[in-house]
């Protein structure tokens, strides 16, 4: 399974297949799940607690680490899949409108202004505008 080639209807359904399983519905309540996701989250953040930002950016090149950090994605992601099982939020809907949403809320910064005029660098390569 990849991320090019697997639904997320196929992770959802996965995920509540393996709770349905152990029997785990009746404690999958929304308030829960998002108390388990944010405990899950903090497991994440222990991973790169004390790593400088340089240090996190390399953090997966390092076979534990990766295996750490996998390991509790994989947790956080199936939290999110079950809430979204058990809210009917379809989540790719969901992600798409929240984006379209963030698109109008932080745009893009306009470009800078061109440099023009003597001494600006606006000129044709090579060319002094000091002489």
């Amino acid at each position: 399974m990849s991320d090019a080639t697997t639904p997320v209807a196929a992770l959802k359904d996965g995920i509540r297949r393996f709770a349905e399983a152990r029997g785990w519905e009746p404690y999958h309540t929304p308030k829960n799940l998002v108390m388990a996701l944010a405990s899950e989250v903090g497991e994440l953040c222990e991973v790169f607690r004390w790593l400088t930002p340089d240090e996190s950016r390399g953090a997966s090149a390092d076979p534990q680490l990766r295996a750490a950090i996998a390991d509790e994605l994989a947790d956080v992601a199936n939290i999110v899949f079950l809430l979204s099982v058990h809210t009917g939020i379809d989540l790719s809907e969901a992600v798409r409108a929240k984006t379209a949403k963030n698109a109008i809320k932080y745009p893009p910064p306009a470009p800078p202004p061109p440099e023009s005029g003597p001494g600006s660098g606006g000129g044709p390569p090579g060319e002094d505008a000091g002489q």
